[in-house]
């Protein structure tokens, strides 16, 4: 320790003395304040190493107190994203961003080779490399932009001005970045520079229009005036330089200058036309769903019969089915371990008694429960509304049990596994379904009765007062569905029941339609029902055509003897005896309706829309 007056050092013994003194006598035993000669002046080299070994007892506290070296960098974050190539130029991928903790003094080749590491880390498909490391502007990273200093961190982010969590680099694949390179070169454009004359300079202040709309040919518009800015013609662009100030000086540059900003406000602003053909390719471009006339070329079995190449035929999920409990058995097959939709079904029947019927399974039992399960479907509590025109309803306990999910799963395996469609869905459900706006529901698509009568009085309001009325009595009811609004017109009465009619079929549904349209993409069903509407869409929905006899007829293929033969004369009556009996079923002069006799055949009461493989034949038995 060292004395606070002289700078003498003291032991520490000696030093509590000399506080117990109070510091009266220096370290030489002379009194403090007798005399100048008494006291001795410390040297600037005493009071030096006394502030160095100061500072190195503090250094030395501190950092044993904390345990660290003062030389440790403390590790930063900062974002690193991927840059692909898309329309000819490089744009980051959207949720592709992830952090990166480095150290600050890292270089551009330590960023990638950690970025590369990461990205690889969390991406098991991740292309190949080489990348290349780039700046947000699509520039590769060599040097701190404007500089020419090496790229470290640290440098880049005080030349930023940003915080390190703000940076964000991008990393990109080589042949990518090479190839945005030569596309961006091969799109330079060609500057022609030209002089206006006095002419062109007088029309300076004059704005010319070309008539959008008119029997004026554009030449001779353009050959009386000739515009200052012209529209750039392929990959030539052309400026005009204006001499107007030396040879003719009657038109001020500021009038000029005002104009020909006004003219090119005009050309980027100016009203787009949209033809025809340009809509009918950029609804191709996005494959929207086609035109009526187009899709008449491509029917449902192509459609189906494509959806079901996917199948594995050699191998199959098993369904145990109780034909006083179909449901129960189908759904337990659909939810089992093994089931897979890729897989062909193999269906076994069993009566009352448990036994299972004899008989393989070639088409037939699956046909048969398939068409079962879609009879059942129509009555499941997630349906409501008519018999012919059923739409989704919340149910919690079907929520639970993920019965919206089952039932669209449901849909999509009948109809490509050959099956029926379910044939009582409602128009605006699956117009919902396929992103078409039409919507035709009235008030007896609803079930409520009480719903249904506040509907029908605001309905048959005759005044504008009484309509006022109903709305602000009902007021609760209508801002549930957001049909509640300050009525102006006696009209809006139509609007308030279409809205609340709308939200209460399917706004108010529009987690659990969700959730079903999520199972009818099994298959890839619901693409092929969004891009072909007109084709699929009457296979989910009521459809007023009935069975005819000349549909049977044509769906069975008699196998018949040779022509010329006694058997093939035979056959022939037989195959007359087989359309009168198909034409008395039609006109209900026999108890066998059409459907039974189909369903009799084939399993199932309805042409399926994948059609039936194999094809039904009848085959003639000998005498």
């Amino acid at each position: 320790m060292y004395c606070p007056y002289c700078g003498f050092k003291f032991g520490v013994l000696q030093l509590m003395r000399k506080k117990s003194r109070g510091f009266k006598r220096d370290a030489t035993g002379n009194d403090f304040g007798r005399g100048a000669d008494s006291t001795p002046t410390p040297t600037l080299n005493q009071f030096l190493e006394y502030r160095k070994l100061k500072s190195k007892e503090k250094t030395n506290f501190s950092l044993s107190m904390k345990g660290g070296n003062k030389h440790e960098q403390k590790k930063v974050q900062i974002n690193v994203g991927i840059m692909c190539l898309q329309n000819g130029c490089l744009k980051p991928q959207r949720g592709k961003t992830l952090p990166l903790y480095t150290d600050p003094q890292v270089t551009a080749n330590d960023v990638l080779r950690l970025a590369e590491k990461k990205f690889k880390d969390f991406n098991k498909d991740m292309e190949e490399g080489p990348y290349v490391l780039l700046y947000p502007d699509g520039s590769v990273v060599v040097n701190v932009p404007g500089t020419q200093k090496p790229f470290t961190l640290k440098d880049y982010k005080s030349e930023i001005g940003k915080p390190y969590q703000r940076i964000n680099l991008f990393i990109c694949r080589k042949s990518n970045f090479e190839s945005e390179q030569i596309l961006s070169s091969d799109s330079d454009t060609e500057v022609v520079i030209r002089t206006r004359n006095c002419d062109e300079s007088n029309l300076a202040d004059t704005l010319p229009i070309t008539p959008q709309h008119s029997t004026t040919p554009e030449k001779a518009v353009s050959n009386k005036i000739d515009c200052a800015v012209k529209p750039p013609q392929g990959n030539v662009t052309e400026i005009t330089l204006s001499d107007s100030e030396d040879d003719c000086p009657s038109t001020s540059d500021h009038v000029a200058k005002e104009n020909q900003c006004y003219r090119e406000y005009m050309e980027v602003y100016a009203p787009a036309t949209i033809e025809e053909e340009e809509l009918e390719i950029s609804a191709h471009y996005f494959d929207l769903p086609q035109p009526l006339e187009e899709e008449n070329s491509l029917t449902a079995p192509d459609i189906i019969s494509n959806l079901a190449l996917v199948i594995d035929r050699k191998q199959v999920s098993r369904f145990n089915i109780m034909r006083s409990n179909v449901w129960d058995g189908a759904v337990r097959g659909f939810k089992r371990v093994s089931y897979s939709e890729f897989t062909d079904m193999f269906v076994k029947f069993s009566d009352d008694a448990g036994s299972f019927e004899e008989g393989l399974d070639t088409g037939g039992p699956r046909r048969e429960l398939l068409t079962l399960l879609m009879s059942c479907l129509q009555n499941r509590p997630i349906f409501d509304g008519p018999p012919s025109s059923r739409y989704l309803v919340y149910n919690a306990v079907a929520v639970r049990e993920d019965e919206y999910f089952l039932a669209g799963r449901m849909i999509a395996v009948s109809i490509v596994h050959g099956g029926p469609g379910p044939h009582f869905l409602s128009k605006d459900l699956v117009n919902h379904i396929v992103d078409q706006p039409y919507f035709s529901a009235t008030l007896e698509d609803v079930t409520d009765e009480g719903i249904v009568k506040v509907l029908q009085e605001i309905q048959n309001a005759a005044t504008l007062e009484s309509l006022k009325d109903l709305v602000l009595n009902k007021s609760t009811l209508l801002q549930t569905a957001g049909c509640f609004w300050y009525v102006k017109t006696i009209e809006e009465k139509h609007t308030i029941v279409n809205e609340y009619v709308k939200w209460y079929v399917i706004d108010r549904n529009h987690s659990v339609i969700k959730r079903f349209k999520n199972g009818l993409a099994t298959l890839q069903f619901l693409t092929a029902l969004q891009q072909h509407p007109s084709v699929l869409a009457s296979f989910l929905c009521h459809a007023e055509k009935k069975l005819t006899a000349t549909d049977l007829e044509n769906l069975f293929k008699a196998e018949l003897s040779p022509a010329g033969s006694n058997q093939r004369q035979e056959e022939s009556r037989t195959l007359s005896f087989w359309s009168d009996y198909l034409l008395d079923c039609e006109e209900h002069q026999r108890e066998v309706p059409l459907e039974n006799l189909l369903m009799f055949a084939t399993g199932q009461t309805s042409l399926p829309p994948a059609g039936i493989t194999p094809q039904p034949s009848i085959t003639f038995l000998p005498n």
